[in-house]
């Protein structure tokens, strides 16, 4: 189980500073990261943090796919903890 909170800090740390230098690096016109980078770290897990860094940080907030697709895979992600605590407590 500590394994898990130290994955879940870590990838949501990621998702959060990748959209950190993604802005930065879009202001400076430089190489950016991908959408599907960002979006896999989310995926992966870090669906909080890159929610709160996409909003801090106000970017990609135009973007259709990450305006739904971030916080429809959080909701997929809480959905999936909360089937998984279901059935761990029958």
């Amino acid at each position: 189980m500590k394994l898990l909170l130290y994955y879940l800090l870590i990838i949501n740390a990621a998702g959060f500073l990748l959209m950190l230098v993604d802005k930065w690096k879009a202001k400076k016109n430089r190489w950016r990261v991908r959408e599907s980078t960002l979006l896999l770290v989310a995926a992966l897990g870090g669906s909080v943090g890159s929610l709160a860094g996409m909003y801090l940080f106000r970017h990609k907030t135009q973007h259709l796919k990450f305006t739904l697709g971030i916080p429809l895979i959080l909701a997929a992600q809480c959905f999936v903890v909360v089937l998984v605590m279901a059935l761990g407590a029958k």
